[in-house]
């Protein structure tokens, strides 16, 4: 590693924000602030990296779909951007209800970040800069509540702080801002290992971050070492396809954006296939256990519970006979493979000889080995929810670095940190979704409130109000928000209204409109094993039955309103899950106002938790600690119990 010069000298250049990595995190963050007027400049080791997908190359799938809508209702890119560049697009668990229908989609990955780098090239108020940041720069503050007025105990509450000032470059250029968002992905002090190979490099042999995390620790930030994997590239020529399942694309194809026609995108697709290992396959990695760095101690970091290395699978899972396995193209212009599902950091030969006992794969040659990559990432719970630091004035975080794992939620979590950068420069306050509101709420709720030792990946099953947070309602939801917070135009937002005042409109009109049973209605009822009518019955009620739907009974409805074309099956969607949910959703909804009451319960930044009594010793520790902003937070922070929130709650009540 190369000495950092002792020279230092000052741009003379001043922007607003300063974003330090530009992955999909960093892209997010720094069109969010560049697109609300302030002058950014955004740091990459490499300009190659922007965007890139280093591990799987999509977009979307279970719950991730949800975010990649959410970010695109308060007015992010990666949506527009998938939408422009996928090469397959599926509607995952489809069998099942609305709640858990996510949207995933094949990227050509190589396309994918040239196109988002063409769009922050030609960005307003944006700025590239190839270069490795290696300090954070500060200045010491002394900050005093606002809600302090007692001049006597001034000394006893004054609190120093640090404010962000600026960066430092390895070249020994300064670059002076008001705030920093760091987005270093896995890159910071970042290694590659398989087998006995190990390289102090990023992702795709890229060049790491190698010098930031001595300055973060300097400033008191606690950090982690996580570790990710990925599979092995194989050159798809060299695949017998014939021997796996083919899994092809949706017909038609559904946008990942809102503002996306469906009708532009509707192209001939690619396909996937699946296949599985065996007891040879899982033979080889038994007998190589030894000479694997996860299972000798060679790797250090903690790695994700959630997407298992192949040896770590077949450890864990020693009862499962076969593993699925998919082949996924990398993209259009090359004959790489994504082997999804045998991610791996074994030796070479060992890589080798396992993915060639998988049915089809049996002459298959890797273009590029699979590997493990350890990184540096911080303690999340130092962020306060909007992911500024909670003692560093103006530095916030985001992406991998937070200790999360997936592009989605890197994502996510870069457009909260390039609004609430730009709050924080407005003096505004800052945007925190609740959990309620959002999947990106429970995300960073998730990361700010529990200890995280492994790589967080967001699920449906952390949403305690998924029914209420489709990714098909993620507009409706959210889109006003981020028209308020100025990245949705007005063109937009007036369209919004329109599609929330059909929706209302024509819920309303099928209530009143009775039908018999004759005609049309019965031949639909018919093909569809609908129990016939004795009586008459409005459409409304007709539509609650399982088996029919607002768009089956259109013929039976005469007089349905003609919606604008671009807006038409977004309605019916809307109208026929409202209405056949319509119980369950207001139950949630009860459900949520309870939650509500507790999160509007906020607790003052000066609260001084040792002067409450009878609070037990580790739930006053943790409460000292992460300094929940309100009381639904301090309840969902692990060591806190339900008892301690009463005693919280007596000590609010009594004006203290």
């Amino acid at each position: 590693m190369k000495s950092l010069p002792n020279s230092v000298w000052e741009n003379k250049d001043k922007y607003d924000c300063v974003v330090i990595g530009a992955g999909h995190a960093g892209c997010e963050a720094a069109l969010a602030v560049s697109r609300l007027g302030f002058d950014t400049i955004l740091f990459t080791v490499s300009i190659e990296s922007i965007a890139l997908m280093p591990c799987n190359p999509n977009v979307g799938g279970t719950s991730k779909g949800h975010l990649v809508r959410e970010v695109d209702a308060l007015g992010g890119e990666m949506a527009k951007n998938i939408d422009k560049t996928f090469i397959q697009s599926r509607m995952l668990n489809s069998s099942k209800g609305p709640a858990v229908h996510s949207l995933r989609a094949q990227a050509d990955k190589a396309k994918y970040s040239r196109t988002m780098r063409q769009v922050l090239e030609n960005q307003e108020h944006l700025w590239i800069r190839q270069a490795e940041v290696v300090e954070i720069l500060t200045d010491e503050i002394n900050e005093i509540p606002k809600t302090i007025d007692d001049s006597e105990n001034r000394d006893l509450i004054e609190s120093k702080k640090r404010k962000v000032t600026g960066v430092k470059t390895l070249s020994g250029a300064l670059y002076s801002c008001n705030t920093v968002i760091i987005c270093t992905g896995t890159y910071l002090k970042a290694r590659c290992v398989y087998g006995e190979v190990s390289e102090n490099t990023g992702p795709n042999g890229l060049k790491a971050a190698n010098y930031l995390s001595d300055s973060l620790k300097r400033l008191g930030i606690t950090l982690y070492r996580f570790k990710t994997g990925t599979p092995a590239r194989m050159d798809g020529r060299t695949i017998d396809y014939s021997k796996m399942e083919e899994q092809k694309g949706d017909e038609p194809i559904i946008p990942f954006s809102f503002s996306t026609a469906p009708a532009s995108i509707q192209k001939p697709q690619v396909s996937c296939y699946l296949t599985y290992t065996n007891e040879k396959t899982h033979e080889i990695i038994r007998k190589n256990l030894d000479r694997s760095p996860l299972f000798s101690g060679f790797i250090e970091g903690t790695g994700p519970r959630y997407c298992p290395s192949i040896e770590d699978k077949v450890v864990k899972f020693a009862e499962k006979k076969r593993h699925q396995l998919f082949l996924e193209p990398e993209g259009l212009e090359t004959h790489e493979m994504y082997v999804s599902g045998a991610s791996s950091s074994l030796p070479e030969d060992v890589q080798a000889a396992l993915y060639r006992s998988v049915p089809g794969l049996e002459n298959a040659r890797i273009v590029r080995n699979a590997y493990a990559i350890e990184y540096d990432c911080i303690d999340a719970r130092q962020l306060k929810p909007s992911l500024e630091f909670k003692e560093i004035s103006g530095l916030f975080a985001a992406g991998q670095f937070n200790g999360s794992s997936g592009y989605e939620e890197a994502a996510a979590q870069g457009l909260i940190a390039g609004i609430n950068a730009v709050q924080k420069m407005k003096n505004n306050e800052p945007l925190i979704l609740d959990r309620s509101q959002g999947y990106i709420g429970v995300l960073i709720d998730d990361l700010v409130t529990k200890e995280s030792t492994e790589p967080y990946r967001m699920m449906t099953s952390r949403a305690e109000y998924r029914l209420l947070l489709r990714q098909d309602n993620a507009d409706l939801r959210l889109t006003k928000t981020g028209y308020e917070v100025g990245l949705i135009d007005e063109n937009r937002y007036q369209s919004l209204l329109i599609k929330e005042n059909a929706i209302k409109d024509e819920i309303k009109r099928l209530i009143t409109v009775n039908t018999g049973y004759s005609g049309a209605l019965r031949e639909i009822m018919e093909a569809c094993n609908s129990t016939p009518l004795q009586s008459g019955a409005t459409l409304y009620e007709l539509i609650k039955r399982p088996e029919l739907t607002y768009s089956m009974l259109a013929l039976a409805d005469p007089d349905r309103p003609d919606f604008p074309v671009e807006l038409r099956d977004a309605i019916a969607e809307q109208v026929n899950i409202q209405i056949k949910y319509e119980g369950y959703l207001e139950r949630q909804n009860r459900q949520v106002e309870m939650f509500k009451k507790n999160e509007k319960r906020l607790i003052p930044e000066n609260i001084d938790y040792s002067d409450i009594k009878n609070l037990r010793t580790e739930a006053r520790q943790k409460l000292i600690k992460i300094r929940p902003r309100s009381v639904g937070q301090a309840s969902r922070i692990s060591g806190v119990s339900p008892a301690d929130i009463s005693v919280l709650l007596v000590y609010l009540t009594a004006g203290k």
